[in-house]
């Protein structure tokens, strides 16, 4: 499996590329629009700084240096303004527009929900206290409304950061840390952790789904659900064999006997964009290859390879499928 084209297809997931100047949100609208000033200002700047430079090459070399008084007046007055009161000035603008900015970034005062969100070497965990829901490597909210994230790390220090929404965040072990998303229209946008955090740092990622209200309370009762039992032989027979392998000692499925709590929650895993924490698009053959081999895809990963034949591998994947 190589997984720059398996990368290539989880960009297409998405409805842009993660980026600050793609903004889908009013607090990253703030942020993309400081950002663009400061690019702004840097480019005049760095070009009115070159044309100096050379200009002042240019002179010096067609008139040599002479030893004499001081800087006429009008050459003191460019080392003045040029050298200290403009850039304050331009300085002085960027700090007022980036308290403005910082003031966006303040939490809202009476959010539609609460979303826990846990980063762990090398995945998101997602709560929903208020409505008894987990999941993993996927937000789900509602458009137009305000949503508090409270972030904590399980281990090392992480970085929330979903560009198209907000700006970053840390998660930092010991402590809790909190940001708000809210996004003006429905689609899905690409998170991502943005702090070095291990070896799997860039595939640590997570996809945020902003929903119509009714469709977000829809994806709520589904998630709250436990899993349903499957009727089909087939399908029987994989919830079997996955209750059997060693699966149920790191997932939980809820309404089975799987109640692990080391990897993610997969009561509703097949509704899922994709697996690995951003790293494969969810479908059956990317979901076969990291079960058996999840070192290829992640090395260094926490998931253990699952020894399983053939026969065993296409039962589990068949129950996992149901799993929605």
């Amino acid at each position: 499996m190589t997984i720059l084209p398996a990368l290539l297809q989880v960009r297409q997931l998405y409805d842009s590329d993660p980026s600050m100047f793609k903004a889908a949100g009013s607090q990253a609208a703030r942020l993309s629009g400081l950002g663009r000033t400061m690019t702004i200002a840097g480019t005049v700047v760095f070009i009115i700084v070159m044309a100096i430079l050379l200009f002042a090459m240019w002179r010096r070399r067609n008139e040599p240096a002479v030893d004499g008084p001081p800087l006429p007046v009008n050459e003191t007055a460019w080392v003045l303004y040029g050298g200290a009161a403009i850039p304050a000035l331009i300085l002085a603008g960027i700090f007022f527009l980036t308290l403005g900015a910082f003031r966006s970034s303040r939490l809202p005062a009476d959010p539609a929900l609460t979303i826990e969100v846990i980063g762990h070497q090398w995945w998101w965990e997602v709560r929903y206290p208020g409505q008894q829901v987990e999941t993993a490597n996927e937000i789900h909210l509602p458009v137009g409304q305000p949503v508090k994230i409270l972030l904590r790390s399980a281990d090392v220090i992480h970085s929330f950061w979903v560009p198209n929404l907000a700006g970053k965040t840390d998660v930092i072990p010991g402590h809790e840390n909190a940001t708000w998303l809210e996004a003006d229209g429905a689609g899905t946008w690409r998170g991502e952790c943005a702090e070095y955090c291990g070896m799997q740092h860039a595939h640590m990622a997570l996809s945020v789904v902003a929903q119509p209200a009714g469709d977000f309370a829809r994806w709520i009762r589904n998630e709250r659900a436990a899993a349903v039992a499957p009727s089909d032989s087939g399908v029987l027979e994989g919830m079997h064999t996955f209750l059997n392998a060693q699966c149920v000692y790191c997932h939980t499925v809820r309404g089975t006997q799987a109640t692990g709590t080391v990897g993610p929650d997969l009561t509703h895993f097949a509704s899922r964009l994709t697996i690995a924490s951003g790293t494969l698009p969810n479908t059956r053959g990317n979901l076969g290859g990291w079960i058996l081999n999840p070192d290829r895809v992640k090395p260094g990963t926490k998931m253990p390879a699952v020894q399983l034949s053939g026969g065993e591998l296409q039962a589990i994947l068949a129950y996992l499928e149901t799993l929605r």
